[in-house]
């Protein structure tokens, strides 16, 4: 399965494009739609968009491939999408030992989708918070998950 344009345009809105290199939420060096720069990636001079481009298609066949390894329920479009940018956003080791994909895999569709909704903390200032991006990207992914 591959990832809809309606996925597609989830990661780039929640993400957003940068062309310059920059550090996400959890301090790491980020370029494009959020891609991770990953040991002897660097961008001094900054990316074009055809580049980002790349570089999303890349990410997202590495979701893709994540999901068909760890996922062993069939899914729906909209449940491939979402999940798609649940792992690029907090990567396959978050989903693959999470109740999500126990429930998931057990095929109780309806609990995986609300576990979505208990992504939404990260850090800040030190302490775990509902952040407001990510409450409102585990939101579209359930709306997509549901479509």
């Amino acid at each position: 399965m591959k990832t809809s344009p309606a996925g597609l345009g989830l990661i780039e809105a929640s993400e957003g494009l940068r062309l310059q290199v920059y550090k996400d939420v959890a301090g790491l060096p980020t370029i494009g739609y959020g891609h991770l720069l990953r040991q002897g990636e660097s961008f001094p001079n900054g990316i074009t968009t055809l580049q980002a481009q790349l570089m999303l298609e890349a990410d997202v066949t590495e979701a893709e491939q994540e999901l068909a390894r760890l996922v062993k329920v069939p899914l729906t479009q909209g449940q491939f999408d979402a999940l798609v940018d649940f792992v690029f956003n907090l990567g396959a080791g978050r989903l693959s030992g999470s109740t999500l994909l126990k429930y998931l895999n057990g095929g109780h569709y309806v609990d995986a989708c609300f576990q979505l909704g208990n992504w939404d903390h990260g850090l800040e200032a030190g302490k775990e918070v509902e952040l407001a991006a990510l409450k409102a990207r585990r939101q579209a992914e359930q709306a997509l998950w549901r479509s």
